[in-house]
């Protein structure tokens, strides 16, 4: 007798008892939990949800509201449509800024991803790969303004690195806090503090990799390269979708450590060839060393939102992969 047969004698018994069958009691335990979930809703959701809305949403609104307007602050607020976007995308210092942004983005995140593979590659077979994992993993438990603060003292012109090269014959080293090189040292430093924390982030989903499939790339010979390729790559999509993700939101905010770099030249204000729109946006606003136009600097914030919002729909689909079950 099939399992199908079985049921359906079983149902037709309890149905001759005054018992409902086996289906109907499986849907109504199934319709019990969804209650008890949907019960559960309210008063776990919603106080985030609130909570949520008020830190959040509400200001996002509000900063497209107000971009919509000429204001410095105080006052009445004049209605100018889109202007303030028409002046920010005429504004040089915000196509500067925007630029940054982008190469921050995408030049720093195409080297940290690289390198975060290569570690990957490397620290799985190494002996004590736990405690390299936690050493890597630290710069990230460090706020960015000790980085900023460490590079001025480490690149300032009587710093370790000009020290170390008067040895070795450089008698004028390369004036690192330059306007012109601050923005190059920002990004490899942004590099040297983060691609320990996608590393792990790739590690992880390294591990779960079932061991038979590395066996089988040695037994056919693959190279490292070609392991990561048709293995190791396929089965972290996800996680490296997911990092992917982490990464378009957090590049677009990045603030403290520009303008910490720009502090240690002495100027208060970081010099424009290192500006973001996160520092755009904040020099509009708040700098007060002009009138503060909210306007310019909401429509500014509510480009780089946008930014990130498109970025991130075009990411998760172009990185759509079925779902690989090992």
């Amino acid at each position: 007798m099939s399992e199908v047969d079985a049921n359906a004698a079983v149902d037709t018994v309890l149905l001759a008892d005054g018992a409902k069958p086996a289906k109907a009691a499986r849907r109504e335990a199934g319709s019990s939990i969804d209650r008890q979930r949907k019960k559960l809703l309210i008063p776990f959701v919603g106080p985030a949800f609130i909570l949520y809305t008020i830190l959040f949403v509400v200001p996002s609104l509000a900063a497209v509201w107000i971009s919509f307007h000429s204001w410095s602050g105080s006052g009445p607020m004049e209605f100018v449509g889109g202007e303030n976007y028409v002046r920010v995308f005429k504004d040089p210092l915000f196509l500067k800024s925007f630029g940054n942004t982008l190469l921050l983005l995408f030049v720093v995140g195409i080297a940290i991803f690289v390198l975060a593979f290569a570690m990957s590659l490397v620290l799985r077979d190494m002996a004590g790969r736990k405690i390299v994992r936690s050493v890597i993993f630290f710069p990230h438990l460090i706020n960015a303004l000790v980085f900023g603060v460490l590079a001025g003292f480490i690149f300032n012109p009587g710093g370790i690195v000009n020290t170390l090269l008067g040895p070795l014959g450089v008698k004028e080293p390369p004036a690192w806090l330059a306007q012109e090189n601050i923005f190059p040292l920002i990004m490899v430093t942004l590099v040297a503090t983060t691609t320990g924390y996608y590393t792990t982030i790739l590690m992880a989903g390294v591990d779960r990799i079932p061991p038979y499939y590395y066996e089988d790339c040695a037994l056919a010979g693959a190279t490292a390269f070609q392991r990561l390729r048709y293995v190791i790559l396929p089965l972290t999509w996800d996680v490296f979708g997911t990092c992917a993700v982490l990464w378009t939101i957090s590049s677009v905010k990045i603030f403290e450590i520009i303008w910490v770099f720009g502090g240690s030249s002495g100027a208060g204000i970081p010099p424009t060839q290192s500006w973001t729109t996160a520092v755009y946006t904040y020099v509009t606003a708040f700098s007060g060393q002009s009138t503060p136009s909210y306007g310019a600097a909401t429509a500014s914030a509510v480009i780089s939102l946008a930014l990130v919002s498109v970025l991130v729909v075009v990411l998760r689909r172009a990185m759509r992969r079925d779902a690989v079950e090992f």
